[in-house]
């Protein structure tokens, strides 16, 4: 069969030309594609549960102590588990969306968004794309700063191991902004999701890797200190914390929750792909299971440990915010991993909107977005170039890049970002697209259930994000653009 440039070149998430489609018998006849004419999909359980893994326990996880010291140890795990059912649910539900009709045959949706074009349609498409992608996009931020942090914790470890604890060792992070910007510029050029499954398996590790380390340092805290510190209500209002600060704060605490299990964005990306038999549908909900059981049980863990180490003192970000000055070497590994898996992270959050870009370039400009350079590999076979993707994906980092220098709030962005985009992609639009797909008549108790439910999470979205912004507009009021010291 003649090989078609666009399919090789842009995402898998793309269409055909209709001239690079197999014939329906080809597909039939051969164990490379599958019903849509595309390359066999090759994922798994493990594959989709280490995407999912990478997506959710990222840099949040380091929050959660700060998250948990808001709220006290009652209302703390509680509204953690709250949030880990409220996904779950959500999560299995969306997986259903990924074909329209039939769960084995029916059309496949290969996008969040094009699954909300094809069962709900109209002024909806425009509004998930909204969130979806200004989503995706602050998250991608978030991590940006998040992982110039750990590069800069770092150095300011060996630097307070050095001098005794003494020197303030105030530090600006830009330069690691850059270093990491760099990075992803040509981590970008991998061309589709399905191409960084190793990315993502590495990325896992990692994450297990600090989530252990951050575990161990809180748990031998707790020894030293022989006691669990933090109170039943959370951070007491006094002369450091107003009663309006303590509001806030409690709410700022639910969005950074929120965005710890922020993952349904990419999860139809991610279905996309996974190999059937069996189906699409019933492979994710095995592996959502999986990774909300793992990464709650670390959130417990990691959270309370952390909570019950520090109490009210409690760091907004547990590894790089100095509770813990030793043993320096350990806290050094644990920002290494931390770094490592938000470069694979980042790339999980930005394929769907490099996808989304170059599909809708390939549909105005084929022959401009089609354009290749051969570069010559020694040892090796030549590497083809996409001027388009080169060009586009470039911008698209130095873009994120110069945002996060402009913003390097971590706590109050990643409030924001988890409580803008839980509501919506979550809860909102899973929730309408099972309501149509299963034809649930208007004003059953079934359908009464499900808007309550919808109606609560928007409560408690809304609450977070007006904390989250108070607490960004605080920040902001001492700060100098592209002048962060830490």
């Amino acid at each position: 069969m003649p090989e078609n440039t666009a399919t090789t070149n842009l995402s898998h998430l793309q269409a055909f030309d209709i001239e690079g489609v197999p014939s329906q018998s080809q597909i039939t006849s051969s164990k490379c594609y599958d019903d849509d004419g595309r390359l066999k999909r090759t994922g798994s359980v493990w594959t989709a549960s280490s995407h999912i893994i990478t997506a959710v326990i990222g840099s949040g996880v380091l929050s959660l102590a700060w998250a948990i010291g808001q709220l006290g140890w009652i209302a703390g795990p509680a509204v953690m588990v709250l949030f880990s059912l409220v996904t779950f649910y959500t999560s299995t539900i969306l997986a259903d969306c990924y074909r329209a009709g039939d769960p084995n045959t029916g059309k496949r949706n290969y996008t969040y968004m094009e699954a909300v074009r094809s069962i709900l349609g109209g002024v909806n498409v425009t509004f998930c794309g909204m969130f979806q992608y200004l989503n995706l996009l602050g998250i991608v931020i978030g991590y940006t700063i998040a992982a110039s942090i750990s590069m800069l914790a770092i150095k300011k470890s060996n630097c307070f191991h050095h001098s005794g604890h003494q020197d303030p060792c105030h530090m600006s992070s830009n330069q690691y902004m850059i270093i990491f910007g760099v990075t992803q510029m040509f981590l970008s050029q991998i061309p589709d999701f399905d191409q960084i499954w190793w990315l993502s398996t590495v990325a896992a590790i990692m994450s297990f890797t600090y989530s252990i380390i951050g575990l161990v340092l809180g748990i031998a805290k707790v020894a030293e200190n022989r006691t669990f510190k933090g109170s039943l209500t959370g951070i007491s209002i006094g002369p450091n914390v107003s009663e309006t600060q303590k509001i806030w704060r409690t709410s700022q605490a639910l969005g950074d929750i929120a965005f710890a299990y922020s993952y349904a964005v990419v999860l139809i990306e991610i279905q996309d792909t996974v190999k059937s038999p069996p189906s699409e549908a019933k492979t994710m909900k095995k592996a959502t299971m999986i990774s909300i059981a793992v990464t709650t049980t670390f959130y417990m863990l990691c959270g309370c440990m952390g909570y019950a180490a520090f109490g009210d003192e409690a760091p907004g970000n547990l590894l790089t915010g100095f509770g813990f000055y030793d043993p320096y070497w350990l806290i050094d590994i644990a920002n290494v991993a931390i770094v490592v898996h938000l470069v694979g992270a980042y790339q999980v959050f930005a394929q769907p909107i490099f996808a989304f870009v170059e599909k809708s370039a390939a549909k105005r400009w084929p022959n401009i977005i089609d354009k290749e350079l051969n570069i010559p590999i020694p040892c090796l076979s030549s590497y083809k170039l996409n001027l388009f993707r080169l060009v586009w994906r470039t911008m698209f980092v130095i873009l994120t890049t110069v945002v996060s220098m402009l913003l390097p709030f971590f706590n109050g962005i990643v409030g924001v970002i988890g409580a803008l985009g839980f509501w919506p992609l979550t809860v909102y639009f899973p929730v309408e697209m099972y309501i149509s797909q299963k034809k649930i008549p208007k004003w059953s108790n079934r359908w009464i259930s499900l808007q309550i439910f919808s109606v609560g999470c928007l409560t408690v979205s809304v609450v977070a994000a007006v904390g989250s912004v108070a607490g960004v507009l605080v920040d902001l009021k001492k700060y100098k653009p592209f002048q962060s010291n830490y």
